[in-house]
């Protein structure tokens, strides 16, 4: 099984990159919507740690803004329980799909975590910053000051770029996209015919 990781920025269009490989997609950020929705062992644990914002189930997403709104550290200490339990649900993902060739994992914070092992290959969609900023702001739950505090426990951009083994440019238009995969996924299966011989 191939395990390809996308990097990129925060509004880069990582999950529209993710979806249009056409194979299986582990999207953390569903994953993490169902989590807060239907497990209450991640309530208990939220309300635990942080008492002052989390006392009823399923969780609220406003509660989550605003505790880390209040304060920096209550997203790294959210951010601990939470990949705790999307990388059990990984496991359970690569159990499910073991017999297909490629899987696609989109985790926003793969390589911050250290979710990603050195058999993955990485690919970094690269976006025009006025592209990016566009689409942030046409998001109806976007939050600037969310936004900042997010980007400051991300790794630099440049640094995702160098881990990568492939830059994929996302213009937003499906047809270039489309074409920009189907390259790279060409490269990647004979790379790793050739490595068997």
């Amino acid at each position: 099984m191939i395990k390809i990781g996308i990097l990129g920025d925060i509004g880069s269009g990582k999950s529209y990159i993710a979806k249009n490989f056409g194979y299986p997609v582990f999207n953390a950020d569903e994953e993490v919507g169902k989590l807060y929705k239907k497990d209450k062992k991640i309530f208990y644990k939220l309300k635990k740690i942080l008492p002052k914002y989390f006392f009823s189930f399923p969780v609220n997403k406003h509660n989550i803004l605003n505790a880390i709104l209040d304060d920096k550290k209550n997203l790294g200490k959210i951010v601990k329980i939470v990949h705790f339990e999307i990388k059990k649900k990984l496991k359970i993902f690569f159990k499910k799909n073991k017999n297909k060739k490629i899987v696609i994992i989109d985790i926003p914070l793969l390589l911050e975590n250290k979710i990603n092992d050195k058999n993955y290959i990485l690919i970094f969609v690269n976006s025009k910053k006025s592209d990016i900023i566009k689409r942030l702001y046409k998001r109806t739950n976007f939050n600037k000051k969310l936004f900042k505090k997010f980007k400051k426990i991300q790794l630099p951009l440049d640094y995702k770029k160098k881990r990568s083994n492939y830059i994929i440019k996302n213009n937003f238009t499906k047809n270039s996209v489309k074409l920009e995969i189907k390259k790279i996924l060409k490269k990647v299966i004979n790379e790793r015919n050739s490595l068997r011989y």
